[in-house]
């Protein structure tokens, strides 16, 4: 099976609305998990397994690894405190961050911008699959936290957001 086949298994799946897929063949076994919450797909497995280990009786399932974040500054207290009136949206799955829906498109949103409850403010991709995330706030946005194609992490904060 070659990457174009998994790719395509791997739209169809997150259409389908199934929510697992298992395929086992002599040298591959694919584990698709996807959590649907309106068009976004949350999660996505793929697995090659060696030969050796697909014979096996039992497999163990894939561990998902916390990410190492470096080091960095502490920040001051007055930042901090600063921060703390702000809402933080992070990213729903891992992917690459995208501020905007076509090269040639303007930013979903910019610093200062005004931002309801269900507006699109960035793109995720994960297995070419282009997820939309939206805002779960209304509020105005105070800092964009990545930078435009940049990976992001599960849970890694993208936006703060003023609710006030």
């Amino acid at each position: 099976m070659d990457i174009k086949e998994i790719q395509s298994l791997i739209k169809f799946v997150a259409k389908s609305g199934a929510s697992e897929v298992k395929l086992e063949m002599d040298d591959l076994k694919i584990t698709i998990r996807t959590g649907v919450t309106g068009n976004t797909t949350e999660t996505t497995y793929v697995q090659q397994v060696p030969v050796a280990q697909a014979a096996m009786p039992q497999m163990m399932a894939p561990t998902p690894v916390e990410p190492t974040a470096p080091a960095a500054e502490a920040p001051s207290s007055d930042a901090a405190e600063d921060d703390s009136k702000y809402i933080t949206i992070k990213s729903p799955i891992i992917g690459t961050f995208y501020r905007k829906p076509a090269p040639d498109k303007p930013s979903f949103v910019e610093v200062g911008a005004d931002i309801a409850k269900g507006d699109v403010l960035c793109v995720i991709e994960a297995m070419k699959l282009f997820n939309d995330i939206e805002s779960e706030v209304s509020g105005k946005i105070v800092k964009i936290l990545v930078d435009d194609s940049s990976p992001v992490e599960f849970d890694q904060p993208l936006f703060l957001v003023d609710p006030s």
